[in-house]
């Protein structure tokens, strides 16, 4: 159910949260130091979204991205079924380029996540990009790329080889690290290719207790991509150990640049509708 019973059609869309379920499948990188709970479940989502106001109002739909890599956990991820939950992105599998994870985008699968940060910077170690993204755009599907920024210009050039591929850039390339000239750099050039989108997401830091850091990096996407190829996404619950859900909303809100009534509505919602076909 959604937090106040919207049509997930309005409202706001959480376009990146996780969830998993370790008594059903196991994540590789799980561990109790994390802080972070053993089910994270659609129900305690809205549970935690439930108290949010977005500028768009209401969370209406979210997108989970797959925690980690098996098969055993897309399987059981693209086979969750929730009115919240509106589309799920599934994550690629560099050791098995074949295409378990790209074939199946259609249905509630809306994209395959390319998660490579400890991989070379150029990403020429990263096998069968190429064939993932003409499969993915041939199923009218999202790439997303989890990178750290030394490899943005690297995405930027998948972007050229493929203007036809739609591709997310998750966390806006920055995640923990601080939004400096190469940073902003390496975004910019991602942003100069029209098929690229990238998400406000795990931007809410513990040492950023002013959200100096959060207002610069969001003023440098705004003006790079502009509030149309930007989306809203909370990190859930990731980001629930530095502040609860609605916190997480507020403060983005809070340090948004002025976006216009039709900028704050595609940021909040309308980008990640049409992107993903919610």
């Amino acid at each position: 159910m959604t937090g106040d019973g919207a049509s997930p059609d309005s409202g706001a869309v959480d376009a990146h949260v996780h969830l998993w379920d370790l008594d059903r499948v196991e994540l590789s990188w799980f561990r109790p130091g994390l802080g972070l709970p053993r089910a994270a479940n659609v129900r305690d989502l809205a549970e935690a979204s439930r108290a949010a106001t977005t500028p768009a109002g209401p969370v209406s739909a979210v997108v989970a991205v797959q925690a980690a890599d098996t098969r055993e956990e897309a399987r059981w991820l693209a086979g969750l079924s929730d009115p919240l939950l509106a589309g799920v992105v599934l994550q690629y599998e560099p050791g098995d380029p074949s295409g378990a994870a790209q074939s199946a985008v259609g249905a509630r699968v809306r994209g395959v996540r390319v998660a490579v940060p400890d991989r070379r910077a150029d990403l020429a170690d990263v096998p069968g990009l190429d064939a993932l993204c003409e499969r993915v755009a041939a199923a009218a599907g999202v790439v997303e790329f989890l990178v750290r920024t030394e490899q943005l210009p690297a995405v930027a050039a998948v972007a050229a080889r493929h203007p036809a591929t739609r591709i997310v850039v998750c966390h806006l390339g920055l995640g923990a690290a601080e939004p400096g000239s190469g940073w902003e750099g390496g975004l910019r050039a991602v942003a100069a290719h029209p098929s690229v989108a990238a998400k406000a997401s795990g931007l809410i830091g513990e040492r950023d207790p002013d959200d100096g850091r959060l207002r610069r990096a969001l003023a440098v996407a705004v003006d790079a991509f502009g509030a149309h190829r930007l989306l809203f996404g909370s990190d859930w619950p990731m980001s629930a150990r530095v502040a609860p859900y609605a916190e997480v909303v507020a403060r983005t809100a809070a340090a948004l640049p002025a976006l216009g009534s039709g900028g704050a509505s595609a940021f909040w919602g309308g980008t990640a509708r049409a992107l993903y076909r919610l």
